[in-house]
């Protein structure tokens, strides 16, 4: 609510100006830039005072009522050279003592989906003790959060699990009940581990339930004031870059610099030999198209988009 000290002492034109400006400052202050997911899993996630914003995500992905009991040890947690590259990863157990590992990836990687079943393995075999049974295998939850487009597919949420489905009669296998007392589980695909895939610029920034809240917050590091979903309202608290110290807000800022620079060097690296390759195929193609001998070396620029002084010089060759 405005008040002014003495009523016409200002224009009305002056007025409005003044109260247009404070509503564009509100709206700003509104939107206020939030600390991306990834390095908010990097230096603030791990507190145990900001488990509710973990659990808040966890909690929308998985449909499920999430307590986080601890972090666990991952790549991510040392301080080393490979903080540099474009992947953060988080593990935690939460109190159904399942494993989940939270991944935020930037770069492309064509084997991508062969590296997350590789870390769900790894989990498995690094919490199973030597002497113990195969019934006390950990559940594992890989939960990947994308800025590059993996595979082909419109949506931009996808989850993975294990069934087994009979070749002649097309039913689902069951667990017997004693399997179920056994395992403490109700369907075989709760035994294996699940995956889950969020392509982040697939998003359509339309939120339309409590998960694609979340999804807008890591596409747009913003949080709106209608945003319900659990966790959000702590993470708009906590997340804020205004609240940083000045040491930290710096190296924030460089590690967005560098994501930005890491970025642009793949994209030209791409574009460069993208550019070579197309040459080298107009180059072939000139090749063939001389060793004919009935096409003149103007029609074969035209052709191929050569120069002639390159034709001339693959002539030459």
């Amino acid at each position: 609510m405005l008040s002014f000290a003495r009523p016409g002492s200002l224009k009305s034109v002056d007025l409005f100006f003044l109260v247009l400006t404070l509503e564009n400052m509100e709206e700003k202050m509104s939107k206020r830039r939030l600390i991306s997911f990834d390095w908010a899993m990097k230096k603030l996630l791990r507190s145990k005072a900001n488990f509710e914003i973990l659990e808040g995500f966890l909690g929308e992905l998985l449909k499920d009522d999430i307590h986080i009991l601890e972090i666990l040890e991952s790549e991510s947690n040392k301080e080393e050279l490979r903080d540099k590259f474009n992947r953060v990863d988080l593990k935690v157990k939460n109190r159904k003592n399942e494993i989940i590992i939270i991944e935020v990836q930037y770069e492309r990687e064509f084997d991508y989906l062969q590296r997350i079943l590789f870390g769900t393995s790894k989990a498995i075999t690094e919490h199973l003790h030597e002497k113990d049974p195969y019934s006390k295998i950990v559940k594992v939850i890989s939960v990947n959060i994308l800025y590059f487009d993996l595979g082909q597919g419109l949506d931009y949420v996808y989850h993975g699990t294990t069934t087994f489905r009979g070749l002649h009669n097309q039913d689902v296998l069951q667990l017997s009940e004693d399997q179920r007392e056994l395992y403490g589980k109700n369907r075989i695909f709760e035994i294996f581990p699940e995956y889950y895939l969020i392509k982040v610029n697939n998003f359509d920034d339309i939120a339309k339930d409590t998960l694609d809240e979340w999804i807008y917050f890591l596409k747009n590091e913003e949080i709106k004031e209608d945003f319900k979903a659990k966790g959000l309202k702590k993470a708009k608290q906590e997340l804020d870059i205004l609240k940083l110290p000045e040491q930290e807000r710096i190296a924030y800022e460089k590690y967005r610099d560098d994501l930005h620079y890491q970025a642009s060097m793949v994209e030209s690296s791409y574009k460069i030999g993208m550019i070579k390759g197309e040459k080298i195929g107009a180059e072939k193609v000139a090749i063939n198209l001389m060793s004919r001998g009935d096409m003149d070396i103007q029609t074969i620029s035209d052709v191929t988009g050569l120069t002639i002084e390159e034709i001339e010089g693959l002539k030459a060759e």
